[in-house]
């Protein structure tokens, strides 16, 4: 079954359309798990702690990113696969993309290394669709948390790098790009509109 992951920087909304399409998938009495990352398993939770503690502000951005792949790996090999095998539609808030957004571009790591560590990580497991909430610098700033992780503490110039790197792997066929300044309802109704086109709902 389909593999569905939502991507954009924090406050562009993810996790409710995530919600939102899970109780859709509820009522169609279609069988559907939803992760998230990094975590979703017990060893990717530890992991979660460690990467997100604001004290641990000395991290080196390949460990950052090295920490994530090792994440994802558990969650492809515990969670992920065995969902899809088992004809479940699978719902990711973040994935592969998220690192080449922020550990890529953010970090300035690069986008072939990340993709090749991913690509060994995930078993070559990729998404059927992709969904990129996409919002603007002024609204990020509006939206954005007083009570922030480490990663949510970055300056404004790492998430305009950030914003970059999703722009430009967004093009890719399997993106579906959406602005997610408008009303949520409005923004559920566009993915319901394509997940259903896309896999005959």
């Amino acid at each position: 079954m389909p593999l569905i992951t939502f991507e954009g920087v924090d406050g562009c909304g993810k996790s409710t359309q995530i919600l939102m399409l899970k109780d859709y998938f509820d009522k169609k009495n279609l069988k559907c798990s939803v992760f998230r990352e990094p975590g979703g398993t017990v060893i990717g939770e530890k992991i979660r702690e460690i990467l997100l503690d604001s004290q641990n502000s000395k991290m080196d951005p390949k460990t950052e990113f090295l920490l994530f792949a090792a994440s994802r790996a558990q969650l492809v090999y515990e969670k992920i696969k065995p969902a899809l095998e088992s004809g479940e539609f699978v719902i990711l808030d973040r994935y592969i993309d998220s690192s080449v957004a922020y550990q890529g571009f953010g970090r300035g790591l690069g986008k072939k290394v990340v993709i090749f560590i991913n690509e060994f990580a995930t078993q070559l497991v990729y998404p059927d669709v992709t969904f990129y909430l996409e919002i603007d610098e002024k609204t990020f700033e509006m939206r954005r948390k007083e009570k922030r992780d480490r990663i949510e503490l970055e300056n404004i110039d790492f998430i305009k790098m950030v914003m970059q790197g999703y722009s430009e792997i967004s093009s890719s066929k399997r993106f579906v790009k959406i602005d997610a300044r408008s009303d949520q309802n409005q923004i559920f109704r566009a993915i319901i509109k394509e997940i259903e086109r896309r896999f005959n709902l």
